[in-house]
C-alpha cells in the first residue's frame, strides 16, 4: 500500500519533467515573456487607434517569434559555439551588400530585397556580434590580455559602423551593447572600463564632426527640446505631457488623449511607453519596470548556471542587451537619452526587434535545458 501511494505521488512529476526536457521550454522565462507580449496586446489595441488589424499583424508576428524561440531552444548550445564565427562572417557580408545594393526607405538603407520578402542583415548581427566575441574570448585565458581586447574591440566595431553608416543609430548601439556585455562579463576591470569611456569622451568631438545633420539635431533637441517646440522637440515634449498627465494612477485604459487625439507621433512603436505611462501612471509604469527586471534576472541567473564559459559569456551579453533595450527606450521617451529609433522590446508594434529578441531567449532557454539533461545524463 505505501509503496502503490508512493508511486501515485511521484509519477505526475516525472511526467511533467519529461515533456518539459521535450520541449526546452525554461518556464520562468516563458511566463515573463508572455506576460509581456499579452501586455503589449493591451497596449496596441489603445495606441494603435483601436485598430485589430493592428492586433492581428501583432499577433502574427509574435507566434512566428516564439516558434522561432522554441526552435533554436531544442539546437545544443554546442551547435551554437561551432558555428559562432560563421554567421558571423555571413552578418558581415550581408551587411556589405546592403551598402552596394540594399533597399532605400525614409532616407536609409537598410533592407535586402530577396524577392518573396525584405531582409534586414543588422538583427541579425545582434545575435552573432555577442555569439563571436563569446566564442573568441572562450578560446582564451580570462580576463581578456590587451592583444585579445584589440582583436575583439575590432571584431565589435565592424559591424557597429556598417549600420551607423547606413544610417540606423539606434542598431549600432545595440550591437555596439552586445558586444561589449561580452567582455564586460568576461572580467574587464574597472579601470579599463573608465578609460575606455575616457576615450570615447575624447573622441566626441570626431564623432560628431561624421554624424548626419537629423543625428546633430537628435542631440541638439536632447539638450534643449524648448527651442524647437513645434518642430525637432515635438516629439519629446509631447511624451513628456503624456507621461506627467497620467499621474500616479493614470487615466485609464484606452483614456490616453495624447494618443488618441494624435498629438503623440510614433505612439504603437517608438513612443508607446508614454502612452502606457498616461493610462496605467505611475503604478503601471512600475509594474511594468518590475516585470522586465524579473525577465533580466532570470537571465542572469541562466548565465551564471552555464556548463562552460562560451555559454556563460553569450548569456550574459543576451540579457544585458534586452537590459540595454529597455533602458535606451524608457531613456529616450522621458528625455534623458536622444532619440534613436529603438522599440519598447516585446511591447512596440513591429516584427524585426521581436523575432530578433526571441530568438535571443530561444539560445538562453537552450544554454539552460540542455545543462540540466546533461547533468541529469
Amino acid at each position: 500500500m505505501k509503496t502503490e501511494t508512493r508511486h501515485e505521488h511521484l509519477e505526475p512529476p516525472s511526467i511533467i519533467g519529461m515533456i518539459l526536457r521535450r520541449l526546452h521550454i525554461d518556464i520562468p522565462l516563458f511566463l515573463g515573456l508572455t506576460l509581456t507580449a499579452l501586455l503589449s496586446f493591451v497596449i496596441l489595441y489603445s495606441a494603435g487607434g483601436q485598430s485589430m488589424d493592428v492586433l492581428f499583424r501583432q499577433f502574427a508576428r509574435i507566434g512566428l517569434a516564439f516558434g522561432l524561440m522554441t526552435a533554436l531552444a531544442h539546437v545544443n548550445p554546442y551547435q551554437f559555439k561551432r558555428f559562432s564565427a560563421i554567421l558571423f562572417g555571413i552578418g558581415i557580408v550581408l551587411l556589405l551588400a546592403v551598402l552596394i545594393m540594399g533597399q532605400i526607405g525614409k532616407g536609409a538603407q537598410r533592407w535586402l530585397e530577396l524577392g518573396f520578402f525584405r531582409f534586414q542583415p543588422s538583427e541579425m548581427i545582434k545575435i552573432t556580434t555577442p555569439m563571436m566575441i563569446a566564442w573568441f574570448l572562450s578560446e582564451h585565458a580570462l580576463p581578456p590580455r590587451f592583444k585579445e581586447l584589440l582583436i575583439a574591440t575590432a571584431l565589435i566595431l565592424i559591424p557597429t559602423l556598417l549600420i551607423a553608416v547606413q544610417p540606423d543609430l539606434g542598431t549600432a548601439i545595440l550591437v555596439a551593447s552586445s558586444g561589449a556585455g561580452v567582455l564586460f562579463f568576461a572580467g574587464l576591470s574597472w579601470r579599463l572600463i573608465i578609460a575606455i569611456i575616457a576615450l570615447l569622451a575624447a573622441l566626441t568631438p570626431i564623432i560628431w564632426h561624421f554624424m548626419r545633420d537629423y543625428q546633430r539635431d537628435r542631440v541638439k533637441t536632447f539638450l534643449d527640446p524648448e527651442a524647437d517646440p513645434l518642430g525637432r522637440g515635438y516629439h519629446i515634449i509631447q511624451s513628456k505631457i503624456a507621461i506627467g498627465s497620467g499621474g500616479i494612477y493614470g487615466k485609464g485604459w484606452l483614456g490616453s488623449t495624447q494618443s488618441e487625439l494624435d498629438f503623440l507621433p510614433e505612439s504603437s512603436t517608438d513612443f508607446i511607453f508614454a502612452v502606457f505611462a498616461e493610462e496605467f501612471g505611475l503604478f503601471g509604469c512600475v509594474s511594468l519596470l518590475i516585470l522586465y527586471l524579473t525577465i533580466i534576472a532570470r537571465c542572469l541567473y541562466i548565465a551564471s548556471q552555464a556548463q562552460d564559459t562560451y555559454c556563460r559569456l553569450l548569456a550574459s551579453s543576451l540579457a544585458f542587451t534586452f537590459f540595454v533595450y529597455v533602458f535606451v527606450n524608457i531613456g529616450m521617451v522621458i528625455g534623458i537619452l536622444p532619440v534613436v529609433g529603438v522599440p519598447l522590446p516585446l511591447i512596440s508594434y513591429g516584427g524585426t526587434s521581436i523575432v530578433t529578441l526571441l530568438a535571443g531567449f530561444g539560445i538562453l532557454m537552450s544554454i539552460h535545458t540542455h545543462k540540466k539533461r546533461m547533468a541529469r545524463a
